[in-house]
């Protein structure tokens, strides 16, 4: 299936890209953080995340479906 993957802060800065559109079997956002983890090497854990699915503020085990998108968010700071 195809999901749509946008990318925020330092994130977005190790993929160099903001989105992306990837082929994958990934059933779940968790899943799926492993596969681009592996091919962006972003070197942070998940549970240092949020993950929102189609707009959405999601759990990292939230089934996906073909068409999703999914925004990984890390931590801001700042005043």
């Amino acid at each position: 299936m195809q999901i749509e993957i946008s990318y925020f802060a330092w994130l977005r800065e190790r993929a160099g890209r903001e989105a992306e559109t990837v082929e994958t079997s990934a059933a779940t956002p968790a899943q799926l953080w492993t596969e681009l983890d592996a091919r962006h090497d972003f070197a942070t854990e998940r549970r240092h995340l949020r993950v929102a699915v189609n707009d959405a503020f999601s759990t990292w085990d939230t089934p996906l479906a073909d068409g999703d998108r999914v925004v990984f968010i890390p931590p801001v700071s700042g005043g």
